[in-house]
């Protein structure tokens, strides 16, 4: 195993570094979609959250082979189709979590903000968010892990990343290859938990203490 990451070090750090731009990437443009999508719904009615959760949730149900399978005749073989399903699959934890992020704020602590005279922005930026930033947090942090799994299947379409060192492993009953692509996309996954979980304590004592104040 060791003579295999001597020999062909650069390639595994190419195909980290691949498998990490797919992720973040993904992370970003569903983070984009996503927060304006939770806010808006923490403002809705019933109906419409369930109506959109329930979408979301059917999306997030449909097996990712099927969904790379439906983006390559738009999109091509390569890395955008790969992130664009990645970027889907996350939409679900991310709204919902961002949702009860402002959902679960204490309408109290709303009420002092108005009494202050803060305008809707301000509101938004210096009460609400600051308070919804755990939960909001958290949901990233399950989106991270669970996308840092799914962006191997990307191998299947030619996306570059850690699944294709691991699926040509399989293929050619590879032993080291199936071992450093399996520990690399663990090492990375826990990685990112581990920061991301660290970051939502740090926002929780924050919350709390502005909670508190």
């Amino acid at each position: 195993m060791l003579g295999y990451l001597k020999a062909h070090y650069p390639e595994l750090l190419q195909a980290l570094l691949e498998h990490i731009e797919i992720c973040a990437t993904a992370l970003f443009l569903s983070s984009l979609l996503a927060f304006p999508l939770g806010y808006g719904l923490s403002k809705s009615g019933r109906k419409l959250t369930d109506g959109v959760l329930g979408f979301l949730g059917l999306l997030y149900a449909i097996p990712s082979m099927a969904l790379l399978v439906l983006f390559v005749p738009m999109f091509g073989l390569g890395n955008v189709s790969a992130t664009i399903v990645l970027s889907i699959y996350a939409q679900f934890a991310l709204v919902r979590s961002i949702l009860l992020g402002f959902q679960n704020i204490d309408p109290s602590l709303l009420e002092a903000g108005r009494g202050m005279g803060l305008s809707p922005l301000q509101m938004l930026l210096w009460v609400e968010l600051p308070l919804a930033l755990p939960a909001i947090i958290g949901g990233l942090r399950l989106s991270t892990s669970s996308i840092i799994g799914l962006a191997s299947m990307g191998a299947f379409i030619n996306a570059g990343g850690l699944g294709g060192l691991l699926f040509e492993g399989i293929y050619q009953n590879h032993a080291a290859k199936i071992f450093w692509g399996t520990l690399l996309i663990v090492g990375l996954a826990l990685s990112a938990e581990w920061v991301l979980w660290d970051v939502e304590r740090h926002a929780l004592r924050e919350a709390q203490g502005e909670a508190g104040a």
